[in-house]
């Protein structure tokens, strides 16, 4: 899961996420995975971000990725 979202965000090959919670949303027609990762250098936090997996709850069932960075 984090091999994809590292390719989303872009960070360097030297670095990488961790997971450090989940929790799962439904509003507006959407059913929603949301994921706080860190970025590591080594064992140094040097970002945060939030990753928010969401899928549409009718159809066409539509699928989107998005996230955004918390600080860093």
């Amino acid at each position: 899961m984090t091999d994809t979202y590292e390719a989303l965000i872009g960070i360097p090959s030297s670095h990488r996420l961790r997971l450090v919670s989940t929790k799962v949303e439904q509003r507006r027609g959407q059913d929603s995975d949301v994921y706080l990762l860190e970025e590591l250098e080594g064992s140094v936090v040097v970002a945060r971000y939030e990753v928010r997996d969401s899928m549409s709850i009718y159809p066409p069932f539509k699928k989107t990725v998005t996230w955004k960075k918390i600080n860093g």
